[in-house]
């Protein structure tokens, strides 16, 4: 008798979608109990009219945080740690991407903790060690449609000691509330909107190749997919189309829930190569697509082909393919890692780091060195073979 599947399943927070709901930021506060929240975002956003948006929720001004990279270092995650302190906050607004978001929810967890915040990533029982009571809550704003970092219970940083971006990890991390406004997006530009919306794509497809047992988020990940495919062309054409900035929102927030079943050989390599390259994420994530899929094909055909089908794709595994070539070209997505300014020469470090990469576990085959630096070679050369 075969025996049944067995798994721990975790689903996210509330969330609010729509358009001018970001107006319903203060009330939010109050019902999590936070009266003098930290705003933390990136520079850019500062610049903004976004910020402003945030702001008019309040009868007076909030403190905003700014001192966050693109790929944000531990020392941003410190610099934050100490305004909240200083500031004596209660509670953090998330509000950007997911350079943000993950900020934000790793500085209201590390501002009431005693220990090394590398102490808490994301292997094994780590989380344990955290002091749950003292971590601060977090409401999410995001401003692009892409990381579901809105929806997560993790943050990524790089380690500057060893050039490695490290996952912290804890339940609690997971934002209270999140409060979705397609209207916030509108101003994000065409490279940004291409490069995260690739990303959310990225998680959903992943997850649905994961070989783990969790059909609640294959379904989600199927019509993630689903969603991304038909709406991120539409939001670069138009960015003014409320209506697919809206279900892009929904696609990004359904790709982290999807990715609870796991991610794979995309996520493996794109993450020490945005750590020693400073590449965008979700950009990385798009390059490398076609080139990990070919290589996991003689295992994922099937659902791919079921992806295909529901997504009105014709020609199974190949067609599917072909589609993802020319919506990259279209969108103007680069065809080879070098063109992001990736070192061809540096495939054996960036092999080592994939395998021990968490999203690794997660590949439909072994991911193991070999398999790293085949897929980084070709997707350097332009091979898709």
């Amino acid at each position: 008798m075969t025996a049944s599947p067995q798994a721990a399943w975790s689903f996210p927070t509330a969330l609010r979608i729509g358009a001018g709901c970001i107006a319903e930021l203060a009330d939010a506060c109050e019902l999590h109990g936070i009266m003098n929240p930290l705003i933390v975002t990136d520079p850019g956003l500062t610049q903004l009219p976004v910020i402003d948006s945030v702001q008019s929720s309040f009868a007076s001004p909030v403190l905003v945080f700014s001192d966050i990279q693109p790929n944000p270092v531990g020392a941003n995650i410190d610099a934050g740690v100490a305004a909240f302190r200083k500031g004596g906050h209660d509670g953090v607004i998330a509000v950007g991407g997911g350079s943000a978001l993950d900020c934000g929810k790793v500085i209201a967890f590390q501002a009431g903790q005693t220990r090394d915040m590398w102490d808490f990533e994301d292997v094994g029982s780590n989380w344990t060690l955290a002091d749950a009571e003292a971590i601060a809550p977090v409401i999410a704003v995001p401003t692009t449609a892409g990381t579901g970092s809105e929806v997560g219970r993790a943050g990524v940083v790089i380690d500057e000691r060893a050039t490695r971006k490290v996952i912290l990890f804890h339940p609690k991390m997971l934002p209270v509330a999140v409060l979705c406004d397609p209207e916030l997006t509108v101003g994000l530009p065409r490279i940004l909107t291409v490069g995260t919306g690739m990303d959310a794509l990225s998680h959903s497809l992943e997850a649905i190749c994961a070989p783990s047992y969790h059909p609640m988020a294959q379904g989600i990940g199927m019509e993630g997919c689903r969603l991304v495919l038909e709406h991120l062309p539409l939001v670069v054409g138009d960015p003014t189309n409320l209506v697919s900035r809206t279900q892009m929102m929904s696609a990004a927030a359904m790709g982290a829930v999807a990715f609870q079943k796991g991610l794979g050989g995309m996520h493996a390599l794109a993450h020490p190569i945005g750590a020693a390259f400073d590449t965008h994420h979700g950009m990385t994530n798009a390059v490398l697509m076609p080139y990990v899929l070919q290589a996991n094909r003689r295992v994922i055909e099937p659902v791919i082909e079921r992806l295909a089908a529901y997504t009105n794709i014709a020609g199974g595994f190949d067609g599917f393919m072909n589609h993802i070539l020319e919506l990259r070209d279209s969108l103007d997505v680069p065809n080879q890692l070098t063109d992001l300014g990736v070192d061809a020469g540096s495939v054996a470090t960036i092999a080592a780091a994939a395998v021990d990469d968490p999203s690794a576990g997660g590949n439909p085959i072994e991911f193991t060195e070999e398999m790293a630096a085949e897929i980084f070679n070709n997707a350097c050369g332009g091979l898709l073979i």
